[in-house]
């Protein structure tokens, strides 16, 4: 009886060794700005990693971007166009492609891109009338272009914009808000009005001008993360998201969590909808 119970007790000790000796491994954190579509991005992110059962959490900050270089996070989900200007300000690529390419050529030393999101963007647009449409005769911005010399434009205070499109300047007066912006563009005290493509705030008789030349720089979304820090499954996560999100479902998503849904439950309910590696897996 003594031997058996000398035997139960060593199992256990062996047992609890070996429990020890198991530990989870780490979270990977996803960085986040404190604006509704950085953390829908960086939820989204997160999301695609524990789908791939990798332990993920967003964790905000004032600059994402140097906790990526700290080391903090791990991975910073961002826009092609605007990560290339912080990076390498003054460069003129403006297609996808030329911006993507040129983007990570710009990178720190220890930082790395995935796959950029070819359908899904955030880069400015020009919003007019159906009247100004019509007038103007197209719906793309080289019909402003054309008619540069009758431009008046408006603009969010802060909010990003262009200072040409094309060899037009695009110099824009300045707005509290959206509601006034709009307000001023049904008006006519501006005959153009700068949004953006993902922009929740656009009425619906607004008439939002495409952009088939490139004039516009682009500004896809891509996910930044820290070299040799990730393993291929996780980076094949990150890069799957490029499959599924599109401009359309990123609007969507920044206006559920604008009515006040949780940003990790409206990314998980996304992928749900919207499996990564549907078709490889």
């Amino acid at each position: 009886m003594r031997a058996r119970l000398l035997v139960v007790a060593l199992v256990a000790l062996l047992i609890a060794g070996c429990g020890h000796g198991q530990t989870e491994p780490p979270s990977i954190a996803v960085g986040a700005r404190d604006d509704a579509e950085s953390i829908v991005l960086a939820n989204l992110y997160a999301s695609a990693l524990r789908t791939y059962g990798t332990a993920a959490h967003v964790e905000s900050m004032t600059d994402p971007l140097a906790g990526l270089d700290s080391g903090a996070i791990a991975v910073v989900p961002g826009f092609t166009g605007r990560l290339l200007d912080t990076f390498a300000p003054g460069m003129k690529a403006r297609a996808p492609v030329q911006v993507y390419r040129a983007m990570v050529s710009s990178l720190p030393e220890g930082v790395t891109a995935g796959d950029y999101t070819e359908s899904a963007e955030d880069k400015p647009a020009l919003a007019v009338t159906e009247a100004t449409a019509d007038a103007w005769g197209g719906r793309d911005v080289l019909a402003a272009v054309r008619n540069c010399d009758r431009l008046m434009l408006g603009q969010v205070a802060g909010a990003p914009a262009p200072q040409n499109i094309g060899a037009c300047a695009a110099k824009a007066r300045q707005f509290p808000d959206s509601t006034a912006l709009f307000a001023a563009l049904r008006a006519g005290q501006v005959n153009a009005a700068w949004t953006s493509t993902s922009d929740v705030n656009v009425p619906g008789d607004a008439v939002v001008l495409t952009d088939r030349t490139a004039l516009i720089r682009a500004e896809n979304v891509v996910p930044l993360y820290r070299r040799n820090e990730l393993s291929e499954m996780q980076v094949l996560a990150l890069n799957e998201v490029a499959g599924v999100l599109d401009t359309a479902a990123l609007v969507q998503m920044r206006r559920q969590v604008a009515e006040g849904k949780d940003p990790g439950q409206v990314a998980d309910g996304y992928l749900a909808e919207h499996p990564l590696g549907a078709t490889s897996r």
